[in-house]
């Protein structure tokens, strides 16, 4: 038997598995039937966006957002427009014919009169602020992110110099995650899912957004510091995640929340659950410094037998002095979660003009497709940034 000083990375996926499924009991008589009859779909496949981190170089901005690189509360600076953000926030190359690149950097665009413009090594860059946005609007939205996108330079800059015939933009945005933008795509897919009354994709979906609602709540999905690297408390995130609910959640978290709710505004919806997750933060961290500082070492880590391991891991008692000095905070935004999943499904079929849900569910080309997550997931290394772990 193996010693090990790290997490076991699905050791996370029980947390997703129940909020998940508690979400379940918030839906209305309508709709309800249906998601029980797949309730163990819904549960056990609410970890996969996780595995899928192991597949592609995509998945892993979709669960967070570093709000605060970006700046301070309330970030009024970040448009809550996806090609917003990646119109303000992306560099502009020209490729030259004498195999130089000019560069225009955001930090280096003037503003004013509704004219952007940028001036560079002698050249002068202009062109209208509303056709720059229109212009990512209608050119850059893709179903994932890109870093670079290529176009005719004609295309945004009608006017400049025929010395300049390619347009590179290169996204310095996304990679600080895009996770209330990709909620609010998931949003709309969904529908259309209802609308087509495509069961498989209803309950593909359904199970993803599950478990990106459930990261939008939880704080530490929200920073820079996401595992604690930048105030020396490395492994935190894994410490509220998934060893606080591992511990409590099953005997003493309560998860019957009440009913779904219609959301009027999905944007605003998913900005201010991940506005709100960043207003803990602080806590999140102060807290855990404190309750660390009043144990001995042999206090805060033990070692426990884990899927045929011994890790190293947070002492029981350090992890319940520290959940009660947060005065139940995982609990909440846990049920918070259970309530909000509930309600971004039930908006979805609301706004789908609440077809009925009778098709057949293809279980197997499903589960096909989640095996080979499992696969990536079991056999390599996650694809961009983790966010767990120690």
């Amino acid at each position: 038997m193996s010693i090990a000083a790290t997490q076991v990375d699905d050791w996370g996926f029980y947390g997703h598995r129940e909020i998940n499924k508690y979400a379940v009991f918030t839906l209305p008589p309508e709709i309800i039937g249906f998601y029980k009859r797949h309730i163990g779909f819904i549960s056990e496949h609410a970890v996969d966006p996780d595995k899928r981190r192991y597949a592609t170089k995509h998945e892993a901005v979709r669960h967070y957002i570093d709000i605060d690189h970006w700046g301070v509360a309330p970030f009024d600076n970040v448009p809550r427009n996806f090609s917003d953000a990646i119109a303000r926030y992306s560099d502009l190359y020209f490729p030259m014919s004498s195999g130089d690149t000019l560069q225009l950097t955001y930090q280096n665009r003037m503003g004013g009169n509704g004219i952007y413009q940028w001036v560079q090594d002698g050249h002068s860059f202009k062109v209208d602020s509303a056709a720059y946005h229109a212009f990512f609007g209608k050119e850059v939205q893709r179903e994932y992110y890109e870093e670079v996108w290529r176009f005719d330079a004609l295309q945004l800059f009608p006017t400049i110099s025929t010395e300049f015939t390619e347009l590179i933009v290169v996204d310095r945005f996304s990679e600080y995650g895009i996770l209330p933008y990709h909620l609010e795509r998931y949003q709309r897919r969904l529908t259309r899912a209802f609308e087509a009354g495509d069961v498989d994709r209803i309950l593909q979906i359904s199970a993803d957004m599950g478990h990106y609602v459930g990261d939008a709540h939880v704080p530490l999905h929200t920073t820079e510091n996401y595992n604690g690297a930048m105030t020396n408390q490395i492994g935190i995130h894994a410490f509220w995640e998934s060893r606080i609910p591992e511990l409590m959640a099953a005997e003493e978290y309560d998860f019957l929340v009440g009913k779904a709710e219609y959301i009027e505004n999905p944007r605003e919806y998913y900005w201010d659950i991940v506005l709100t997750s960043h207003s803990y933060l602080d806590s999140v961290l102060l807290v855990e410094k404190r309750v660390r500082a009043s144990l001995s070492q042999d206090e805060i880590y033990c070692f426990e037998n884990r899927l045929d391991r011994v890790v190293r891991t947070q002492c029981e008692g350090f992890t319940r002095k520290y959940a009660e000095a947060m005065r139940g905070m995982v609990e909440r935004r846990m049920r918070q979660s259970v309530q909000s999943i509930g309600s971004v499904w039930f908006t979805a079929w609301v706004d789908a003009g609440q077809p009925d849900l009778d098709g057949e569910v293809n279980y197997d080309l499903l589960k096909a497709q989640a095996e080979e997550w499992s696969k990536d997931f079991q056999q390599g290394d996650p694809k961009g940034r983790a966010h767990g772990g120690e």
